[in-house]
């Protein structure tokens, strides 16, 4: 006879394949309010952008109008791929129907986009990077999307957004969505990082890595080192440093998701550092690394522009870059010694000077 009641252990199974993500996070927040109701909903539309995107990824090679440039200039001054318009098409889609979100901001967009039918009860920003690394797509390379939540502070009647002219910690919460050999999304709001595999049979983000935890060192560096004449020299001696050095193991593929991922699970560092020409950066604050940040100090981690916390970054405009280190803190800490060290030799020589 066939016992009729399985093993804790196979309850234990179904139970953790039955935590979808709108689940995960009133557990998370161990509460019904609307605050968290509120949440929830969000990510759900999120995750909702995620799988439309996700689903046209997955047939990019058979689609017309998938792969290759618009012929468009962005606000960034970057080229514009198809993907790209076509993922933050889906961002705006999804939430004009979600009835809380008034604002969008995206680094394809110049001005946030309002929803004014959401603002009279909507309070909450987003703000988004649809599809970072677009130009692996055309070469079926790992990309993804990045995401912040924020609460809309004051009327913003003159469709400013200034109060988005903040630091990072004022993001509600933060993740991203990566497009691989699986789908997952990774999220935050403040009680650990959390991820969720596509599971396309159920159609839901199902719970895989439940509190992930980054490892005070890892053996990674990741950085495009075919810029190393470009960098301060700071950045260069780090970079010999871990060329003379075993335990360093490089990876780079040109998409920010996909190497933050690397690093969140494995350990090591991230660095997109300014160059000589453009001391800013490349990546956008508000859209790519003060979402990131949350992430990795919530998983144990720290960011940092080399001399300062990336969370502590206030921007002057919603379009700001800054450098970016990130990772494990020993690497961070690692990255920022060398800065330090020739800041202070800098600071010698001046003194001797005068």
């Amino acid at each position: 006879m066939v016992d009729a009641y399985p093993p804790l252990d196979h309850e234990y199974a179904l139970d953790r394949d039955c935590t979808t993500l709108s689940r995960h996070v009133l557990q998370q927040l161990q509460s019904f309010s609307p605050d968290a109701q509120d949440l929830s909903a969000l990510m759900n539309r999120i995750a909702l952008a995620g799988k439309l995107i996700a689903r046209r990824l997955s047939r990019a090679g058979l689609m017309e109008g998938v792969l290759g440039f618009t012929g468009d200039v962005n606000v960034q001054g970057e080229t514009v791929k198809k993907m790209d318009i076509y993922a933050n098409e889906v961002f705006i889609s999804v939430f004009k129907q979600s009835g809380m979100v008034c604002r969008l901001a995206s680094e394809e967009m110049e001005k946030p986009y309002y929803i004014p039918e959401n603002c009279p009860i909507g309070r909450y920003t987003l703000l988004y990077d649809p599809i970072d690394g677009s130009s692996n797509i055309d070469t079926n390379i790992n990309v993804g999307s990045i995401f912040a939540i924020r609460q809309q502070e004051g009327e913003d009647l003159e469709g400013t957004a200034s109060d988005l002219l903040q630091s990072g910690r004022k993001q509600l919460g933060a993740g991203y969505i990566l497009y691989g050999p699986s789908t997952m999304l990774v999220y935050s709001i403040g009680r650990g990082v959390h991820a969720f595999t596509l599971d396309p049979s159920l159609g839901e983000f199902i719970l895989s890595n439940e509190n992930i935890q980054v490892p005070e060192h890892g053996p990674i560096y990741s950085v495009n080192e075919g810029n190393f004449w470009q960098w301060d020299e700071s950045i260069r001696n780090y970079t010999r440093y871990v060329h003379r050095h075993e335990g360093y193991t490089a990876r780079y593929s040109g998409a920010l998701v996909g190497d933050f991922h690397r690093i969140l699970f494995q350990g090591g560092v991230f660095l997109y550092p300014g160059t000589l020409k453009k001391p800013e950066g490349k990546l956008r604050l508000l859209y790519e690394s003060a979402p990131l940040a949350y992430l990795i100090e919530q998983a144990g981690g720290r960011a940092s522009t080399g001399t300062q916390d990336i969370l502590d970054v206030i921007p002057d405009k919603i379009h700001a870059r800054t450098p970016l280190i990130i990772g494990s803190k020993e690497d961070v800490s690692l990255v920022e010694s060398f800065i330090q060290e020739e800041a202070r030799e800098k600071e010698e020589k001046l003194i001797a000077r005068s």
